[in-house]
């Protein structure tokens, strides 16, 4: 029997179901057998296209509808084209710095401006308009990575009993032993998320400072919204050479270096 420590196992029991971010999986193999790996520099590419296209429809309903909002008043369209001009100048300003600041590994804005506030809403965008074309799972691995960077350069610490773990059921037996005895070995506790509303339930309720959450590129990303603007999180997406929700594995030695960056 080995004397290695295992972290302690939260596991709160459901019906399983099939997350609803893959509800249109047809069984097939997932592309690269699940693996999404992707550089950083693909999020910054699709996030700008996606500004570019969220900026065109404002301006393009603004032009469709400025004539009836003239009749209602004739100074609206000329209010509300300089804001429209002004929100892009202001948008783009703070992507370029966004861009710099991981570029030189230095947090040039505060959490709230950059990975805990608009960053998220950013995110989301960039998924959707990637997911017209196919790109969605690579382009979310990319923003992941994007968001775990400005996030360590924190230098964020805190307690065992202040960080927890967050893992999917859907990780392979081996891929879980190892997690487990990485958080055993530094004291932090692990939470198995089989629904999204379980995962900020156990945030409620155990309260910790930090977290380190594993999950697919979809629901990572989902989650990052819900919760990163609350507490700090670090993501770390997984590969699904079996499809989702079945035999998932991650990379063991980068959990470890993020556990091991929180509590040492």
């Amino acid at each position: 029997m080995s004397d290695t420590p295992r972290a302690q196992l939260i596991h709160i029991d459901v019906d399983r179901r099939l997350g609803h971010e893959w509800d249109e999986w047809d069984g097939k193999p997932l592309p690269n057998r699940g693996d999404y790996d992707s550089p950083p520099s693909l999020f910054f590419a699709w996030s700008a296209v996606a500004l570019v296209v969220g900026f065109g429809l404002t301006a393009l309903v603004l032009f469709l509808l400025g004539p009836r909002l003239a009749d209602l008043d004739p100074r609206i369209p000329h209010l509300l084209w300089p804001g429209l001009g002004a929100t892009a100048v202001v948008l783009w300003a703070w992507w370029g710095i966004l861009f710099l600041s991981y570029v030189i590994g230095r947090p040039l804005l505060p959490e709230r401006l950059a990975e805990r506030g608009p960053f998220l809403r950013l995110m989301r965008l960039t998924s959707r308009v990637a997911d017209r074309f196919g790109r969605r799972d690579w382009v979310e691995n990319a923003a992941v990575k994007v968001y775990n960077g400005l996030a360590m350069m924190r230098g964020r610490k805190v307690g065992q009993g202040e960080l927890l773990v967050l893992i999917p059921r859907c990780l392979s037996k081996d891929t879980l032993d190892g997690v487990l005895g990485i958080a055993g070995r530094y004291g932090v506790p692990v939470f198995v998320a089989t629904r999204g509303q379980l995962a900020r339930r156990v945030i409620r309720e155990r309260r910790p400072r930090a977290v380190v959450a594993v999950a697919c590129e979809r629901d990572m990303v989902s989650g990052l919204h819900d919760v990163a603007g609350k507490i700090p999180v670090l993501g770390l997406t997984m590969t699904l050479p079996s499809g989702p929700c079945k035999d998932a594995s991650v990379n063991l030695d980068q959990l470890e270096e993020w556990v091991r960056a929180y509590v040492v």
